[in-house]
């Protein structure tokens, strides 16, 4: 499996034959991340809302086919963004999981000291940086820089590096005009993607995941050798990806839920 610039990745329109004969394989399996695929990317992440319409496709799915929703959001925060009834909720990268039927698993696990710590640390030293947002979430720190200036934004993420350094319980990761600290332990969305499609007990299960960032990629790199792998663009993306689609935007990607509703008679 390789990964190539986004510029590069062909639109799913192009595909869709390609689309329906991998569908054909077995029962789909439905992933999506919520920023910037579910809703817009907005300047301020309190704000972010997936449209009705976008909601509505993503029930209809729940119907005929599991959906997941797979967010660096905690789980609360991304369950009460979308509430849709029949839908899993994986936030905080996979950490906290709620199922269809109400069972939650939790893997916060002994890290809440250092993310005590390290949160500490980075509303002190960040505090007086104007559009920097410090973030605590169950299992991990945000460290959002879209609304701060340059110089201001490249401050705030090697601080953010740096006190993961200092912390060998957590590590860093850079995102879309983010940096997270999460706990340096082997679980990502590409896992908990692994532990929701055994739980299917369907060998024959199609994942399809559609997600945006760089966090995605992990979950690409699971489901893009038996599944449906789409990336939604952003205006300025120039990275690779392991993805196998793009769709232009989040309205693009809604139409690419609506054909897939169609197809399965959702």
């Amino acid at each position: 499996m390789t990964s190539r610039p986004i510029a590069q990745v062909p639109h799913y329109g192009a595909c869709l034959d390609e689309i329906r004969a991998i569908l054909a394989r077995g029962t789909p399996a439905l992933f999506l991340d919520f920023d910037g695929v579910l809703a817009p990317i907005v300047s301020r992440p309190g704000d972010a809302t997936a449209p009705p319409e976008t909601l509505e496709v993503v029930a209809r799915l729940a119907t005929a086919v599991p959906v997941a929703v797979v967010s660096g959001r905690g789980l609360d925060d991304v369950r009460g963004r979308v509430d849709v009834p029949g839908v899993t909720y994986a936030g905080s990268h996979g950490f906290e999981v709620l199922g269809p039927t109400g069972a939650r698993h939790d893997r916060t696990g002994p890290w809440g000291a250092a993310l005590d710590d390290a949160e500490a640390s980075l509303r002190d030293e960040l505090g007086d940086l104007a559009g920097v947002e410090v973030e605590r979430k169950a299992a991990a720190i945000a460290v959002h820089v879209r609304n701060a200036g340059l110089e201001d934004a490249e401050l705030a993420a090697a601080t953010a590096h740096r006190t993961a350094e200092r912390h060998g319980d957590l590590e860093s990761h850079d995102g879309k005009a983010i940096v997270e600290l999460r706990p340096a332990i082997d679980w990502h969305k590409g896992r908990v993607v692994e532990r929701l499609l055994d739980s299917l007990d369907d060998p024959e299960a199609v994942p399809v995941y559609v997600g945006d960032d760089t966090t995605d990629e992990d979950a690409f790199a699971v489901v893009a050798p038996r599944g449906i792998a789409l990336v939604v663009r952003g205006e300025t993306d120039e990275r690779s990806t392991l993805a196998d689609y793009a769709a232009a935007d989040t309205a693009d990607a809604r139409r690419f839920l609506v054909q897939l509703a169609e197809l399965l008679g959702a």
